[in-house]
């Protein structure tokens, strides 16, 4: 009488063993791929690649051809549920902010650049309240003060020795700070937007994902062409194979994400995907700071802890109150929007 009760048991392990493997497998590698990319130089002549426009388009071109696949192949429309602008809207706050991030590994390190992504809450907070008329409680306030702390101390107080490889002096420059401002800022609108289209029309994720990602194609090849980026690239790519392994890889990496993540909100709810998510930003940290050998000081390692337990925290009470309430997906509702930016 025990082996369905096993077996179901059993089922839901491997699937979790499947979710938090490809989540963090997925991202981690991403991570690493990026900083590399945009802060180790290529060639005997030591030459950085420098057209950050060029990777949003690589990325956006492989996610879009991957999910008008998936809907083809699972039968659904590929017609657009929304105004064709509301998808551009998207895009284009998308694609500012996928450019921030990358622009930042110019001047930040990568621990830099994760745990400030942490900080997202606020932003969230500040374009909800504007956009979707959100009531927020106080301990929703308490997290994101707690969070925004352990953050201005990680990086206002950076081991002296880490600089940038484009700009001599300490990592935490006022520009790199500054795109790290911008993609915060960006994000939390393109989050706050996507939660009100999938609100407001009844849109399939996969049919998000596609039209925000082909206007995202369509602008940024028009961004390259006009700043003249396209063939520089592409010339760079050219004298440096290894470059463009780096890049294919990245694209596959960054588009795998989006599916797993897609199907662990699904699968185990938001709360669920929130946690891993902590875990695999504390795991990209560690490695970014092992492989690349980023030193932290004191008081970072202080920051981290304030950050990362702040989030697990509020993960876990979250979860416990809502298993005293009746099921809902109104959580995993306001996660699924924060798909698009790994």
């Amino acid at each position: 009488m025990d082996s369905p009760v096993v077996a179901v048991k059993e089922n839901k392990l491997f699937k979790g063993a499947f979710a938090v493997g490809g989540i963090i497998v997925t991202l981690v590698i991403y991570g690493v791929l990026q900083e590399k990319l945009m802060r180790i130089p290529y060639g005997q002549n030591k030459e950085f690649f420098t057209y950050s426009l060029f990777l949003v388009f690589c990325n956006r071109l492989t996610t879009s051809a991957v999910s008008a696949a998936s809907l083809v192949a699972s039968k659904k429309a590929l017609d657009p549920v929304a105004p064709v602008y509301k998808y551009c809207v998207v895009s284009v706050t998308n694609i500012l902010t996928t450019t921030c991030q990358y622009e930042a590994l110019k001047y930040v390190s990568f621990p830099v650049q994760t745990l400030a992504k942490c900080a997202k809450m606020i932003p969230v907070m500040i374009w909800g309240s504007i956009i979707m008329q959100k009531r927020y409680k106080g301990i929703d306030y308490l997290w994101a003060v707690l969070v925004t702390i352990g953050c201005s101390v990680f990086i206002l107080y950076p081991a002296g020795d880490d600089i940038s490889p484009y700009k001599k002096g300490r990592e935490s420059t006022v520009w790199g700070m500054s795109l790290m401002a911008g993609y915060l800022g960006f994000d939390g609108f393109t989050s706050t937007f996507q939660d009100k289209l999938f609100k407001g029309y009844n849109m399939e994720i996969h049919n998000q994902i596609f039209y925000t990602t082909l206007c995202s194609c369509v602008l940024s090849l028009t961004g390259l062409v006009l700043q003249g980026q396209l063939l520089a690239a592409v010339d760079f790519i050219h004298r440096h194979n290894d470059c463009l392994y780096d890049i294919v890889l990245l694209s596959i990496v960054a588009t795998a994400s989006q599916f797993f993540i897609s199907y662990t909100i699904r699968t185990f709810g938001a709360l669920t995907f929130a946690t891993i998510m902590t875990t695999r930003q504390l795991i990209s940290i560690l490695l970014s700071c092992l492989w690349f050998a980023h030193p932290l000081s004191p008081l970072q390692w202080i920051g981290a802890v304030i950050v990362f337990g702040s989030l697990y925290a509020k993960s876990f009470l979250r979860e416990n109150i809502q298993k005293s309430l009746p099921p809902t997906d109104e959580q995993d509702k306001e996660l699924a929007p924060l798909k698009g930016n790994p």
